[in-house]
């Protein structure tokens, strides 16, 4: 079966979310152990379709994820996973914004959010999927 452009895409967002990539090297070869033969050229255009950024510390984000990643770095104070829900404790008052962030950043493994003043419960489709975005969002909250 040809893997297309989608399904490309698809994995390139699934890589970039889970792993810290630095380069279109390494995204490449990432792309290539799931399967995917396609050319450093081939990621670039990939890259520049998807909106894809660099952090200041050299790792691609998801244009989706970057408010998600502000508001993470700074507010975000804790991450916990439990079955399929996610416990993610913030700085007082801040909650809402961030839960709001996690929404709108449309991650396939988030079901949705429940928010208060300085807690968000996240939950999610399977406890795999729990593990996975707490792990995103431990990414995510050391780029500071």
């Amino acid at each position: 079966m040809v893997k297309g452009r989608n399904d490309r895409q698809d994995a390139i967002r699934e890589i970039v979310r889970s792993k810290s990539i630095r380069t279109q090297r390494v995204l490449v070869q990432e792309l290539e152990a799931e399967g995917y033969v396609c050319t450093q050229a081939t990621v670039s255009r990939d890259i520049a379709d998807m909106g894809l950024r660099k952090l200041p510390e050299g790792v691609y984000v998801l244009a989706e994820d970057l408010h998600l990643q502000r508001m993470v770095s700074e507010l975000v104070v804790g991450v916990t996973a439990s079955s399929s829900l996610v416990l993610v404790k913030a700085q007082p008052g801040t909650a809402s914004g961030i839960a709001a962030a996690i929404d709108a950043a449309d991650l396939p493994e988030v079901v949705g959010t429940l928010a208060g003043n300085d807690t968000i419960l996240v939950v999610a489709t399977s406890p795999e999927a729990a593990q996975a975005f707490e792990k995103h969002i431990d990414k995510l909250r050391n780029f500071r």
